[in-house]
């Protein structure tokens, strides 16, 4: 499999600030250093292009935001400090999006080490999401006429209000987001298919739920899917208020990706949140997600090398 990063992903937003900005570069020191990937298994991307996030994003927003001349109610709300850094780091991020989607329809499963921000709306950021990196891939490839429909599995513990809100009048997108009832944001938008879990929320419920909800989307016919395997729902995540373990997290990620491989339907996995009170866990659920897509696509090589029937040579 190839997994898309570059060290542009980084932003200086300060070293005390909620989100673990330097989770990017740790996720993918770790993969490399455990043999989870190898620097063959690396691709840089190249930015999106001003015309993709267009697709999704009103230009008045994209000037301003590339400008430096968001509001200070703007920049509270997206809450995070402008800079020339996050704005190359937001295009970035886009760019390791789409080329994931390309590589994961063209070869089955593709990776993001970032991505998934889904609080950002066409008019504007929010909640730490400067731009709607999934939903300008599937923009750029709906208008490539690579794929007709999408499929969203969003498990970050907060609600994809500006996905949910971008993609309501299409139903060729199918929205899903499994996330607690009483976080952020407090007023939920409509995706697809909403499931609200209470807080502390444990593995068995939190993983049953999932394997009831699951098959549904696929009754969609996607020809990609999208997952964002949220960190966030972890017992030890400062923004959480779910449950969740390490091991749990790890199941999750598997029967999400298992599914897909089983369905032979592409997919991608974007990181989106994770605040843990030890950003070794957060680190590690994150590489868990990387680890689980590995073992799909390997299971899957192997699978199709055993049924590819021996060349006539070898035969008797």
């Amino acid at each position: 499999m190839r997994v898309f990063y570059t060290p542009r992903y980084y932003a200086d937003i300060g070293e005390s600030h909620v989100f673990p900005i330097r989770k990017f570069e740790l996720v993918r020191d770790r993969l490399l250093s455990d043999g989870t990937l190898g620097e063959k298994d690396l691709i840089e991307p190249a930015p999106a292009t001003l015309a993709a996030v267009l697709m999704v994003h009103t230009e008045d927003y994209v000037s301003r935001l590339c400008k430096g001349t968001l509001t200070s109610a703007e920049i509270r709300r997206l809450g995070l400090p402008w800079s020339t850094s996050l704005v190359q780091r937001s295009f970035y991020a886009v760019g390791g999006t789409i080329g994931a989607a390309r590589w994961a329809l063209a070869n089955g499963i593709g990776a993001n080490l970032a991505g998934g921000t889904h609080h950002a709306f066409a008019d504007r950021g929010e909640g730490f999401c400067v731009l709607n990196d999934v939903a300008i891939a599937i923009r750029v490839l709906m208008r490539e006429g690579f794929i007709r429909r999408a499929t969203i599995v969003d498990c970050d513990v907060h609600q994809g209000n500006g996905t949910a809100t971008i993609f309501a009048a299409e139903p060729a997108v199918f929205t899903f987001s499994m996330h607690g009832a009483k976080n952020y944001p407090l007023f939920k938008a409509h995706s697809s298919l909403d499931v609200e879990l209470p807080d502390d929320t444990g593995d068995v419920v939190y993983l049953n739920t999932l394997a009831h909800s699951l098959p549904l989307l696929f009754e969609h016919e996607p020809d990609i899917v999208f997952y964002l395997a949220g960190a966030d729902p972890y017992k030890g995540d400062k923004l959480g208020r779910l449950a969740v373990s390490l091991a749990g997290l790890r199941e999750r990620d598997e029967y999400v990706l298992k599914s897909c491989d089983e369905r032979e339907v592409p997919v991608v996995t974007v990181m989106s949140g994770g605040y843990g009170e030890n950003l070794s866990d957060t680190v590690e659920i994150h590489c868990n997600t990387i680890r689980a897509a590995r073992d799909v696509f390997e299971s899957r090589s192997q699978n199709s090398e055993a049924g590819r029937p021996e060349p006539a040579s070898n035969r008797s």
